[in-house]
């Protein structure tokens, strides 16, 4: 009988050496003429356990990790093709605390299916949402995703079912449905793990949206530094042709839906919906102003679905089990699950879906286990690099989208950058703002210059010349950016300089004091 084992091939497992234990597994396997298949699955977002192998067993999966390439004929001495004992030896996954405690609906099949097999996708339930919708009017789709509470799972958390309406209601023979999945936050790697770990959950979620509203083609917008998830995509795409859940008859239904994936070129501002599509038509990443909407004009002047990857991903789901059981989860005007990524100096980094609700400590001390030096945390950064900083005081704050604005933060793509009590704020602040400069598209002045007067304000501040009267400078700066930018770049990017200085004065008053 051939065992089946599974090693991550996502970005994050290879980094650490997952292709290496493939190929040693895989030889040593060989080498004693052992049956076994090795299936590269995704990750399922516990990276310090990363490699993760799993063995498939009569009883259920068993995992071992964090495995080398040289703890492979150990393994293999222990009959870990058996389950057999071992230091590196785990159980079953779902019993591991990091995922027994978590709430996984978009996340449900990362890391347990076999990313290129939509047999396997469909074995573990994928395509009921598919189904499901092809059963329902266009206006009960979009119904659906409006009962269920779904928002924008990447930055400004926009209904998604006012959006489908919107371009569900325009009279056009061309609608588009487009995927934003240049993640270019840092701390930030859901969409990845989506897409290199469960693509078809992906793919089905934009075929809903397009036969609900009458699209026909489909664009996913996937930032070229992801080569792994860009293979990831491009087999799944072939693959759901092949079984005819993309084409010109999807899944027997006789209606049309056409998929591609085009890759950006690097530009933070193209993770802006409108500058997204100026890319996407082949123009130079510049935001454009507003109105129109792009639900009324998008992509080449027709009416489009802009969503990201994480809330696309969540359409199945939905679809599958109900608006109102999706509903279920979460809390306030923030229903569903939300997965967050916890990065940067913390113990256990990697990926935890919950329904909204838990709080900030839950998540670095109940899974991260605090920082990874060991040392007391000084601030968190919430929602990327425009994101504010979040100081202790405020870590039994809700995770959820109004509870964090009312602490001055903003949730964006659930990415949570931890820094122990060794930050210089002062400084992190100057990157903010130097972020800001260098990724800014150029088109309105408060960003464009803004930013980059606001680093030569902050070098002023850190070199001790003047510094409170630079300070009140900068302070002044900042609300100009906000009130006077186009788009959220230069919105935002004052963002994380306010919330320094708010919370952490003491770092750009010991140089004034100079």
């Amino acid at each position: 009988m051939t065992v089946r084992v599974y090693v991550p091939g996502d970005a994050g497992a290879t980094s650490v050496g997952a292709d290496e234990v493939a190929r040693a597994i895989a030889q040593e396997g060989t080498r004693r003429g052992a049956a076994l298949e090795v299936v590269r699955n995704g990750s399922r977002g516990a990276y310090w356990l990363e490699p993760l192998v799993e063995i498939m067993t009569p009883a259920g999966r068993i995992a071992y990790g964090p495995v080398g390439a040289a703890d492979v004929p150990g393994l293999f001495a222990a009959d870990f093709l058996k389950g057999g004992k071992h230091p590196l030896l785990l159980g079953p996954p779902d019993g591991i605390a990091w995922f027994a405690g978590q709430q996984r609906l978009t996340f449900e099949r990362v890391g347990i299916v076999d990313p290129a097999s939509v047999a396997d996708y469909v074995q573990h339930g994928g395509y009921q949402g598919l189904t499901r919708a092809l059963s329902m009017t266009g206006s009960e789709v979009v119904q659906a995703i409006t009962t269920s509470g779904l928002r924008g799972r990447g930055g400004a958390a926009f209904p998604t079912g006012i959006k489908w309406k919107t371009v569900l209601d325009q009279n056009s023979a061309q609608k588009y449905v487009t995927c934003n999945a240049d993640e270019g936050d840092s701390g930030t790697f859901s969409d990845r793990m989506l897409m290199e770990g469960d693509p078809f959950t992906l793919i089905e979620g934009m075929t809903i949206a397009a036969l609900a509203v009458g699209a026909t083609q489909g664009y996913i917008y996937l930032r070229a530094e992801y080569p792994h998830a860009h293979r990831a995509l491009k087999t799944a795409i072939a693959a759901a042709y092949q079984a005819h859940y993309l084409g010109a008859d999807v899944a027997g239904s006789g209606k049309r839906f056409d998929l591609e994936v085009r890759l950006g070129a690097g530009a933070y501002i193209c993770g802006e919906e409108t500058s997204m599509l100026e890319s996407l038509e082949g123009k130079r990443g510049e935001v454009r102003v507003r109105p129109p909407l792009p639900a009324i004009k998008g992509l080449f002047g027709q009416p489009t679905i802009v969503n990201n990857v994480v809330t696309l991903a969540s359409v199945p789901w939905i679809l599958a089990h109900g608006a109102e059981a999706y509903a279920n989860f979460g809390t306030g005007k923030s229903r569903g699950t939300l997965p967050i990524q916890l990065a940067g100096n913390i113990k256990r980094g990697g990926l935890v879906e919950r329904a909204f609700g838990l709080t900030l400590r839950e998540l670095l001390y109940d899974y991260g286990g605090g920082s990874a030096s060991g040392r007391p945390i000084r601030a968190v950064q919430i929602g990327g690099p425009l994101g504010a900083y979040v100081p202790p005081s405020q870590f039994d704050a809700v995770v959820d989208y109004e509870a964090l604005s009312a602490v001055g933060a903003l949730l964006g793509h659930g990415g949570i950058v931890v820094f122990d009590d060794t930050v210089d704020m002062a400084r992190m602040a100057r990157y903010a703002m130097e972020f800001c400069a260098i990724e800014s598209c150029g088109k309105c002045t408060p960003c464009r210059i803004g930013s980059t007067r606001g680093v030569e304000v902050i070098d002023r501040i850190l070199a001790g010349t003047d510094g409170e009267r630079n300070v009140q400078l900068l302070e002044e700066l900042c609300e100009t950016m906000v009130q006077g930018s186009l788009c959220g770049l230069g919105g935002m990017a004052p963002f994380p300089v306010q919330s320094a200085l708010k919370y952490f004065r003491e770092d750009f008053r010991a140089r004034t004091q100079g």
